[in-house]
């Protein structure tokens, strides 16, 4: 490839060498890079989406919450076992389209599951279809990660973070806000039936648009058409490049940010908003949550895209936000913390409504913060992963690390709550995590290349002459 056809891939982000377009403007449509990105975030909104609008209440919506934590214990437990070392595999065998629709479905059980439980109360099965949801998110989010973090050009991966960051927490926040209407005058502590029945009915829609995922073979990007042709597609190939993919020194630096990425979701939502407001606030408090996520994608996506700052000065400039930020929300949390521990000795618990302004308003921030910066411990750490590579079988085995740990971290975290442990033990072990890995990240943050070359993918290292070449067609 000329220094011309670098310089147009770099701008453009679209093939230039031995890829021909179709002649059907619908197929150039279709397999565009920014037209998967967006079908895939849509997805996501209809699944996860509605799946983080029902969690958001507290307990699934259920007064009971431990039978919802336990049901997260079994997803997480799940995901953490099969992400990695099975799903990561299949994907490189089947691509994304086979890969999503064996596990997409899973999700309208497990709201179906909880419409069960309103009328037998027998956690069993919802226990049970968390666990199914678990290995069927797995499927997802591997599918997801390795779309969001490969079909884009290294200079808009932030974008694509952002992008699927606003619109996925989009279905959180529109589900979340119907749940407040179909809840507004109840009285109850749980969600109506025809708060689970709704929200199946999207689950099952989104499930059926992954026929129209498209496989990396046609997309129109050289890096990655690039970086697929150095993937092994036999058993011991994919071991090989599986392997030499995670161990990495930079990698295992990672691990205690994946890790991490899920810890806090108990206690915020069952503790914080679960203990602290009755049902329609919940509601309220979870659709603010999932918007505020929607600002933090789009900050911490703008934030690792700036222009005038080259790939590793953004990493650690991203890395900077993150430790500051979260110091500071972490230190309101304290402030809360110190508050709800005298509430509730006085008896107080689903008790405050978001028209109790003198005792609604600082919680109900705390609780967007906390969303916000969820989106930006996410949108970094998905950033980062797609600083290590271009191609998608390679970055669907870091997605697979991700989900791995980031699930044996919640699972851990959901246990934990599902056992009583105190609100003051939970927040001190997240607030410890979080940042304890993000000071452990930061060799490999300080490390981050300025561009990923192909030679880097196939694992060779070019000699002097060959790397002065490369610099000078990069230049």
């Amino acid at each position: 490839m000329s220094v011309q056809q670098e310089v147009q891939h770099e701008v453009t982000g679209e093939s230039t060498d031995g890829w021909q377009p179709s002649s059907s403007k619908l197929v150039r449509l279709y397999s565009h890079p920014w037209t998967q990105i967006l079908l895939i975030s849509f997805i996501c909104f209809c699944l996860p989406g509605m799946y983080n609008a029902l969690t958001g209440l507290g307990g699934s919506g259920q007064i009971d919450s431990s039978v919802a934590a336990n049901a997260n214990v079994a997803l997480l437990s799940a995901t953490a076992g099969t992400a990695l070392f099975i799903v990561g595999p299949i994907f490189s065998r089947v691509g994304p389209r086979i890969c999503f629709l064996i596990g997409g479905w899973t999700y309208a059980l497990y709201s179906g599951s909880l419409l069960y439980f309103n009328h037998h109360h027998k956690g069993a099965f919802v226990i049970a279809s968390g666990g199914i949801l678990g290995v069927g998110a797995s499927f997802l989010w591997i599918v997801q990660g390795a779309i969001m973090t490969t079909y884009v050009a290294e200079s808009q991966k932030g974008r694509a973070i952002a992008v699927f960051w606003i619109i996925f927490n989009f279905g959180g926040g529109i589900g979340a806000f119907v749940s407040f209407g179909l809840n507004f005058h109840s009285k109850d502590g749980t969600v109506t039936d025809s708060t689970y029945i709704a929200l199946m009915v999207i689950m099952a829609f989104g499930w059926l648009l992954g026929v129209f995922l498209c496989s990396p073979s046609r997309i129109r990007l050289a890096q990655l058409h690039k970086a697929v042709e150095t993937e092994k597609h036999s058993v011991k190939g994919i071991i090989k490049m599986a392997a030499s993919t995670l161990l990495k020194w930079r990698v295992a630096c990672m691990i205690p940010l994946f890790f991490s990425a899920n810890v806090f979701y108990s206690y915020q939502q069952n503790n914080v908003n679960g203990l602290t407001f009755n049902i329609r606030t919940r509601s309220l408090n979870s659709a603010l949550y999932w918007l505020a996520q929607m600002l933090g994608g789009l900050l911490i996506g703008l934030l690792l895209d700036m222009p005038w700052l080259d790939r590793s000065h953004r990493a650690r400039l991203g890395w900077v936000f993150l430790f500051v930020t979260g110091m500071a929300i972490w230190g309101g949390g304290l402030a809360f913390e110190n508050w709800h521990e005298d509430r509730m000795q006085q008896g107080h618990k689903q008790d405050i409504d978001y028209t109790e302004g003198s005792l609604s308003t600082g919680p109900i921030f705390l609780y967007i913060f906390y969303g916000a910066y969820d989106a930006l411990w996410q949108g970094f750490s998905y950033w980062l992963i797609g600083t290590e590579s271009n191609s998608t079988a390679r970055a669907a085995v870091l997605v697979g690390a991700y989900k791995t740990f980031q699930a044996t971290g919640g699972a851990m975290a959901w246990r934990v709550n599902a056992v009583g442990t105190s609100s003051r033990t939970q927040f001190a072990m997240d607030w410890g995590l979080c940042i304890g890995s993000l000071v452990i990240s930061l060799p490999a943050v300080w490390t981050v290349s300025k561009h990923t070359a192909v030679e880097q993918e196939a694992g060779y290292t070019p000699p002097p002459t060959e790397s002065k070449a490369v610099t000078h067609e990069e230049a």
